[in-house]
């Protein structure tokens, strides 16, 4: 019980949605303490970290030769262990005004779809930057959690996480992931659609940050009230000089197409298969959306219409996964009965 009030006292623990494309911090009895892109910029001669975050997503495409830019996680895997490790270090860190007395204790989240090597990779990475304890916990049961859906019934909870590397479908019932799909397809793939529409309909190089800003503005799953357009730029191929083109939501949406469909079918695909009872609760509860993806204009609306079903996007899509998360590191009755081995 001593060690226990030590621990307490001299240590806050924590919890990390380590994202493909952001990381976000949640600190027990703070809340969200932090929220940056998953993005490491490291001197190749040397090794060294030279930025994290913000700062090092500045440089992606910008660096020269002796600087790269790391996205160190890849379709919501670990495809780099040592930058990963650094990264989580640099944000665990940041949390802090000074060390920590006692390492804290982490709840962290994983896609449903990860194999056990990938897991074990996620908890040695955690381990080797300062964590004392690691519990693990799958992504879609954190964004339900963090949606406010009532997972402890013993009724379908379904919610549509679509992140920055994956889309997790999933229907949770009594603590439990009774039915998961999840789909490499997600915010990422959606920007690199967009770069190769430009790159083929213009002869324009444009960059994945840029092309990320054009579907903030002007992506949609379905069609708008009213089109709107807006300029971009970017390196013409052919001239092989710095060129400003104009592009509409249409063409974006052309562009999006195929990953939607995708995320659209594996919805489909999950409503299909699980059992009349869960479908039944669905019906009247409708499809939770989370995560980046989930705004994407109209999306709700494209889901609505190819499967009859209420769509509901949660409150704070972008967050709902570390909310999820701290809420599980705040009810040890709760961090209990969802964590995975």
């Amino acid at each position: 019980m001593a060690y226990s009030f030590l621990q307490r006292m001299f240590s806050t623990d924590i919890a990390i949605d380590l994202g493909t494309a952001n990381t976000l911090v949640y600190v027990r009895g703070r809340g969200i303490v932090c929220n940056e892109p998953s993005v490491v910029a490291i001197n190749n001669d040397t090794s060294e970290i030279l930025a994290v975050g913000s700062e090092a997503k500045s440089m992606l495409g910008r660096t020269h030769g002796k600087i790269d830019a790391i996205c160190p996680l890849q379709d919501g895997v670990i495809s780099n262990f040592d930058i990963t490790e650094k990264m989580l270090r640099y944000f665990i860190m940041k949390v802090y005004s000074r060390r920590p007395l006692i390492r804290p204790r982490m709840v962290i989240c994983i896609p449903s779809c990860v194999t056990q090597v990938e897991k074990r990779a996620v908890r040695e990475s955690a381990i080797q930057a300062g964590a004392r304890e690691v519990y693990v916990v799958e992504e879609p049961m954190a964004a339900a959690i963090g949606a406010g859906l009532p997972i402890h019934e013993p009724s379908g909870n379904m919610v549509i996480d679509i992140g920055g590397g994956t889309t997790e479908v999933a229907v949770i019932s009594l603590y439990g992931i009774v039915y998961s799909k999840s789909v490499r397809i997600a915010g990422n793939k959606m920007d690199e659609n967009i770069v190769n529409y430009v790159k083929h309909k213009y002869n324009l190089k444009i960059g994945g940050s840029f092309a990320e800003q054009i579907k903030m503005h002007i992506g949609t799953a379905y069609p708008l009230e009213e089109g709107v357009s807006m300029e971009i730029k970017g390196n013409d191929i052919v001239m092989g000089m710095p060129t400003i083109k104009e592009i509409t939501d249409l063409e974006i949406r052309n562009a999006l197409e195929e990953s939607v469909v995708k995320i659209v079918d594996a919805v489909k695909i999950a409503l299909e298969t699980i059992t009349p009872e869960h479908a039944a609760d669905i019906v009247d509860r409708g499809l939770v959306l989370t995560g980046g993806g989930a705004l994407l204009k109209n999306l709700d609306k494209r889901l609505n219409e190819e499967t009859g079903l209420p769509i509901i996007v949660s409150d704070n899509p972008l967050t709902a996964v570390v909310i999820g998360l701290g809420k599980v590191l705040e009810n040890a009755d709760l961090l209990k009965k969802v964590t995975v081995e």
